[in-house]
């Protein structure tokens, strides 16, 4: 106990003169005051409780008031449900669709994740935001944005383009201005970590920012960690994730005190993996008699993912009529099923009942990470998404940094090409007619997920007036969407 005049030199220990010669004689130090029950000090020293308690109560208080700490009531909540409720705010996407599905536009307070693969529409999204933060609520905030770029400048021209072609940023009463954007390029980790550290508080706070966006926030981490065959290192990967974790809680402090809207674009890369085999893993082969029977890919059954396993029907299969589709993995089981064991488990299920959700490891991030990436939840996708599948770069480490993951999917639609064949049977080529685009809420803490595939996504298109949702009605009756509508889409 010879370290208390140390630690606390204005402690006042005339009330606990008694005491100290017991704790010196047990080597029970200021530190043992702190950590250990009081219980436990007090049979140590063989004193009475209710002292020991005290003094250990005192010996605290007296150490957060030299820190400044207070030490009032710390379980407290640091606001209640009325002030959340109160002080929710959102910045639109200036749809109403759009903004629907996003349980009305980008929260404020949080970090919101905007990915997708090139062209998808991740920059037109971010310029989008830029301006009607500008705006009075509901759709804006009334304040400015700031710009943070990792690959190259701001499309002032974009924006320029959307000031005079969208109708809600055509206000009389508060046009948004390029005045109220501030911009800068980062193009190395380095200056991206001084810049988000040291000068974006300052300029929060000066300029009245409202929102921040990083555009992307994955580039200079690739760049740094993943050059020269980086990326399989382990120490490297560990820097990294360190990085990650660090740079997540310091923009969620941001966001959370200055009360300011933080959107970060994400890049993809490709999933090199057997759940691309999904939906494909069962082939119809016609035999000679003309039924078409479902035959498993020699790719499928040896596959290890457990999205390629569990959609399998197992080793035993039943005819189907001529009539039936190729792969009617939905179809209700047949008496003639068969049961199969499950070798992990133990528990028997039937195979034409096999749930599309049982995996061997269902723990494993190859099957986890369906309902947190935006691609592959979907247990029958057509196959142009399932050789198509994504995962947003930055791994998982990042994904817990976030609370707002966004998915935007691009999918082409081909039709067949009208050419002059010089010769009797030539065929033109498949031409693209365009982008299809979806946006999916993958997950977020003030609205449930779009859910599995694209089926309930909203579908948008790219306009000169920024991004617009497509009305599902219009594209029908345009001939777009319809029931032959993959008949001219070739990925």
């Amino acid at each position: 106990m010879t370290d208390l005049n140390v630690v606390l030199p204005d402690f006042a220990t005339d009330k606990y003169i008694r005491l100290l010669p017991s704790l010196e004689k047990n080597f029970i130090t200021t530190t043992d005051l702190l950590t250990l029950d009081f219980i436990e000090v007090a049979k140590r020293a063989n004193l009475p409780l209710l002292e020991v308690k005290k003094l250990c109560n005192d010996v605290l208080q007296a150490l957060q008031a030299s820190f400044g700490v207070d030490g009032g009531d710390r379980a407290g909540l640091r606001k209640s449900g009325r002030q959340m409720v109160d002080c929710w705010n959102t910045i639109s996407t200036l749809d109403e669709k759009l903004d629907t599905a996003l349980g009305g536009g980008i929260p404020v307070g949080y970090i919101t994740e905007i990915t997708g693969e090139s062209g998808a529409g991740k920059t037109q999204f971010l310029l989008t935001l830029l301006l009607s933060v500008q705006l009075s609520p509901p759709y804006g905030l009334s304040g400015a944005a700031l710009y943070i770029s990792t690959e190259s400048a701001l499309p002032t021209s974009r924006l320029s383009q959307l000031l005079h072609t969208h109708p809600r940023l055509q206000s009389p009463n508060q046009t948004p201005t390029l005045n109220k954007i501030i911009s800068i390029v980062t193009p190395d980790l380095e200056s991206q970590d001084h810049i988000l550290r040291y000068q974006v508080p300052v300029a929060v706070r000066r300029h009245g920012i409202k929102l921040l966006i990083v555009d992307s926030i994955a580039a200079n981490y690739r760049a740094e960690f993943e050059r020269d065959g980086a990326s399989t290192n382990g120490a490297n990967m560990a820097q990294r994730s360190s990085e990650l974790v660090r740079l997540g809680s310091f923009l969620r402090d941001l966001a959370r005190t200055e009360n300011i809207a933080i959107v970060v674009a994400n890049q993809v890369a490709d999933r090199f993996s057997s759940l691309s085999g999904v939906g494909m893993g069962i082939r119809g082969s016609t035999s000679r008699s003309g039924s078409s029977t479902p035959v498993l890919s020699r790719a499928a059954q040896s596959s290890s993912s457990p999205l390629a396993r569990r959609s399998h029907p197992g080793p035993a299969t039943t005819a189907m009529s001529p009539s039936s589709s190729t792969p009617e993995l939905r179809s209700t089981p047949t008496q003639s099923s068969i049961n199969a064991t499950n070798s992990t488990t133990g528990s028997t299920i039937t195979s034409g009942m096999r749930s599309p959700y049982i995996t061997k490891d269902p723990l494993s991030l190859d099957h986890q990470q369906r309902w947190f990436t935006g691609w592959g939840d979907d247990p029958y996708p057509p196959p142009s998404l399932a050789r198509n599948l994504k995962t947003p770069s930055l791994g998982l480490i990042w994904t817990t940094q976030i609370a707002v993951r966004i998915a935007l999917i691009k999918r082409p639609v081909y039709g067949r090409a009208i050419v002059l064949a010089e010769e009797e049977g030539e065929r033109g080529e498949p031409m693209l007619k365009k982008w299809k685009r979806w946006m999916k809420v993958v997950f977020a803490p003030h609205i449930g997920p779009s859910g599995v595939g694209i089926r309930d996504c909203v579908e948008f298109e790219i306009v000169g007036g920024g991004v617009r949702s497509v009305d599902k009605v219009k594209a029908v009756a345009d001939g777009d969407g319809g029931e032959n509508e993959d008949e001219e889409e070739v990925v």
